[in-house]
């Protein structure tokens, strides 16, 4: 037996599971197929939201909350600064389809919030073009969370606690065995006695076939922009933003690096063959999109977009991730198909995944999640 537990895959979820089972375990490997933070995995593009305002399932709040906490204990265990908390802005047509519903949902989980009218957007946060029935929810606990650092800090944290990493080490196959699951990568093979599949696009191939019905690999896109003023959108004047305004829908960041700020078209995820062939140039039809949003959303900011770049993520048909074994006797577990809905959660994920994986604690509530809500028999 090569250990209690194996992460395959140390992306977004994978390196959380992988930092929380190394204060559970000292018996945890992880692998990876590249490098970890590497820049073709969903983990790219440098900022992530956080936010406890959502529109959807309350039952995500219990999650968000957790998640808020480890990620202050990350930073805390790695002195990274990891979450620059601006707070947040969701922002859409007063009776549209965005904002009730966001108001239902976090009225029903008492998240604190803040309700902006749109003459009070223009005396706070006059970088945002409203339109006259447009208003703003803001959140005081929301903010960027830095993809790369969240991503490395968690592995060299599990490397402190002990943890084995294998980079560079992609694996073909994974089989249940009596004595555990086998898993290879070329002519080399480990036996583990449990093992979290959290690798995103290229999970499927390591699924059954119930999952791999379940689930597709699409291409999400990203876009920057540089600033009239690049003290305008600061994090200490510009919090993170999704807006839903009639056809028009866009979520963004503040300019964490001093000069970008990254405003992307929402919700164009698009399917694609598999996640080695994600289309990282942007197509006219997105380009033009893209600059004519933000021609009418932000005046502050050039309209050509300076930076651009897509990368893979695994969905599930009903946009809910999959957390929890493979079957009910299984020793695999899989941690993913987040739908491009992940990172702000990882930390929470994490830490389910590696305390069910290792046996420590089932959690509850969490039937949405669960793979076997796909099988049919």
């Amino acid at each position: 037996m090569d250990g209690k537990l194996a992460v395959i895959g140390l992306g977004s979820i994978g390196s959380m599971a992988l930092w929380q089972a190394s204060r559970l375990s000292d018996s945890v490997v992880g692998f990876e197929a590249q490098a970890p933070a590497h820049a073709r995995s969903a983990v790219g593009g440098d900022t992530r939201l956080f936010r406890m305002l959502y529109r959807g399932l309350p039952d995500f709040y219990p999650i968000l909350e957790r998640s808020r906490d480890l990620w202050a204990e990350l930073e805390a265990e790695t002195g990274q600064n990891i979450l620059t908390r601006c707070g947040g802005l969701s922002i859409g047509t007063a009776d549209g389809p965005y904002i009730p519903k966001l108001l239902e949902t976090t009225r029903t989980n008492g998240a604190e919030h803040e309700i902006l009218s749109r003459e009070e957007m223009a005396e706070r946060y006059p970088q945002h073009n409203l339109r006259p029935d447009d208003i703003a929810v803001y959140d005081p606990h929301a903010g960027a969370l830095r993809t790369d650092r969240a991503v490395t800090a968690a592995v060299a944290a599990a490397e402190a606690n002990g943890a084995t990493i294998h980079t560079k080490t992609p694996i073909d196959s994974i089989t249940e065995t009596a004595d555990g699951v086998l898993i290879t990568s070329g002519n080399k093979a480990w036996t583990f006695e449990n093992v979290i599949v959290s690798s995103g696009g290229w999970s499927q191939r390591l699924m059954p076939d119930y999952l791999k019905a379940a689930t597709e690999t699409r291409r999400n896109y990203l876009s920057w922009f540089v600033a009239r003023d690049a003290a305008d959108f600061s994090p200490e004047k510009f919090p993170i933003f999704i807006r839903i305004s009639g056809d028009h829908s866009m979520y963004g960041a503040p300019a964490v690096d001093g000069v970008t700020v990254k405003a992307t078209l929402d919700g164009r995820s698009q399917r694609a063959s598999g996640p080695d062939s994600v289309l990282r140039e942007l197509t006219s039809a997105e380009i033009s999109e893209t600059m004519e949003t933000v021609t009418e959303f932000f005046p502050g900011l050039f309209p050509n977009i300076i930076r651009s770049d897509a990368f893979p993520d695994l969905y599930t048909k009903d946009g809910n991730p999959l957390l929890g074994r493979f079957s009910e006797r299984s020793r695999i577990y899989c941690a993913t198909g987040f739908s491009g809905a992940g990172f702000k959660m990882a930390t929470g994920y994490g830490e389910i995944a590696a305390h069910e994986a290792l046996g420590k604690r089932t959690f509850d509530g969490l039937d949405f999640a669960r793979p076997q809500r796909f099988k049919t028999n």
